[in-house]
């Protein structure tokens, strides 16, 4: 007969988002917690992330990735944690509210859970709460819809630089980057330490997506070559990659005639943007925002499924994995405090009779809150998204906390936060890229008698 594991919260993911998030609920009074990771190891990306520039705002000093990931490796360690490695999730659901009957009290206040493994086969898990914290995966080739011959030597920039720093092979020789996000600014810098000639990294916008330090301590102190409003209109090569066309593009992204430039080289990295990794909460039925491509969430990170958490880079793309690491301490809180309200039938009214509170639970669970709950975050002028994208009206006891990301480079503006003719508050910024992420923060005094929708935009200082 299947056996089914049961705990209080279940991480799937085993990165920097999973490890922080489960340890801050541990510290948050919860026991029985399960990561599930997919890879041979936890620490997600960083432990192919070999150089500094980690842990500048969590622990006041540069740390390497592999360095970064240690410290929460131990933190879990020193916990009675449980970590079930190379385990694949397959998906996760809610009771089926026809068979609750069959179920003790406690056990219909959870979700299931079906992963696989090689040592454990097919397992099927009970928990009251979930957190995702499955990371991203990288825009391909076939995503972006690159001509030319299918030769070898074309990479995303995280496979090449998985390959170099954890396999130890070296991919290239002469290297054009297509893409300048900081996973193909650095790589430009690896290769060239690696000794390999790395002729250009190449842009479509009129602006590099890398954060400031990365262009310049990985291509202006190597005298790499950036090629703004610039994309690859051909490769070319029967075997291997031999050469790779360029060419400038005008202010509809559209490649123009005779600006073309040839390159002889033998690889080709991609570098061309990250996708939330969100197929488990497609299947799950979760409601998703299409401008972050992740769940949509209110202020405690919990997602259209009461007991479902979303944070770190499946929820939006971060920059630095310290904001990372604080996001998913704040979901790991919110789950716990979820957990122990479930375990103490505080938010169920004592006066229900069984049957009825089982209905009440399964409604909230697998409804969508109503409209009317909710106070929606919408991005006005020059704001490409939010997350939270809405807020609960009944959960404004404390100061809320804003991302989001602009969607051109602008310089001397405020950000004004606004309900309906009423302007809430109001942020100056001398610079903003779209390269890096914007946070802001609106108290609880900002947040009295809100009634309208806020609106986050940008306007003249």
């Amino acid at each position: 007969m299947e056996k089914t594991l049961q705990y209080d919260l279940v991480v799937i993911g085993g990165g920097p988002a999973g490890l922080a998030a489960a340890t801050e609920a541990w510290n948050n009074g919860i026991q029985r917690i399960l990561i599930l990771e997919r890879d041979y190891e936890l620490g997600g990306i960083l432990n192919q992330c070999i150089h500094n520039g980690f842990g500048l705002h969590i622990f006041k000093e540069e740390l390497t990735g592999p360095e970064y990931a240690e410290r929460f490796i131990k933190k879990v360690q020193e916990t009675n944690i449980d970590v079930f490695l190379q385990t694949m999730v397959l998906d996760f659901e809610l009771r089926d509210e026809d068979h609750l009957d069959e179920f003790s009290e406690a056990e219909q206040d959870s979700l299931l859970i079906h992963a696989i493994n090689s040592q454990q086969g097919y397992l099927t898990i009970q928990a009251t709460a979930i957190i995702l914290a499955m990371g991203c995966r990288e825009r391909t080739r076939g995503a972006i819809g690159i001509p030319g011959d299918r030769s070898s030597g074309i990479f995303t920039a995280g496979t090449a630089q998985r390959y170099m720093n954890r396999e130890g092979y070296m991919v290239g020789r002469r290297v054009v980057i297509l893409g300048s996000g900081d996973i193909g600014l650095i790589m430009a810098r690896r290769m060239t330490l690696e000794g390999a000639k790395v002729l250009g990294v190449i842009e479509l916008m009129p602006y590099s997506n890398g954060l400031t330090r990365n262009i310049v301590q990985c291509l202006h102190d190597f005298d790499i070559p950036l090629f703004l409003s610039h994309t690859v209109v051909d490769v070319k090569g029967k075997q291997r990659l031999e050469k790779v066309v360029i060419a400038q593009v005008d202010e509809n992204r559209r490649p123009i005639p005779e600006t073309e430039k040839e390159f002889d080289c033998d690889t080709l990295l991609l570098s061309v943007g990250l996708i939330p990794e969100n197929e488990l909460s497609k299947m799950a039925k979760l409601e998703l925002d299409r401008r972050t491509n992740g769940p949509v969430v209110s202020q405690n990170q919990e997602t259209s499924l009461a007991g479902v958490f979303a944070c770190g880079n499946v929820l939006h793309v971060h920059d630095l994995v310290d904001f990372v690491t604080e996001e998913s301490q704040s979901a790991g809180r919110n789950a716990a405090q979820y957990i122990l309200n479930l375990r103490s039938k505080q938010d169920i009214p004592q006066s229900f009779s069984k049957e009825n509170e089982r209905k009440e639970h399964f409604e909230r669970q697998s409804q969508k809150s109503k409209d009317c709950d909710f106070i929606s975050i919408l991005n006005g002028n020059g704001v490409n998204y939010t997350v939270p994208q809405r807020l609960n009206k009944n959960d404004l006891s404390e100061s809320i906390g804003i991302f989001f990301r602009v969607s051109n480079v602008f310089r001397n503006k405020q950000i004004v936060v606004q309900s309906g003719d009423r302007v809430i508050r109001s942020f100056k910024r001398q610079r903003l890229v779209p390269a890096e992420m914007e946070y802001i923060t609106l108290t609880q005094e900002d947040l009295q008698n809100i009634t309208d929708s806020l609106v986050v935009s940008l306007e003249e200082m």
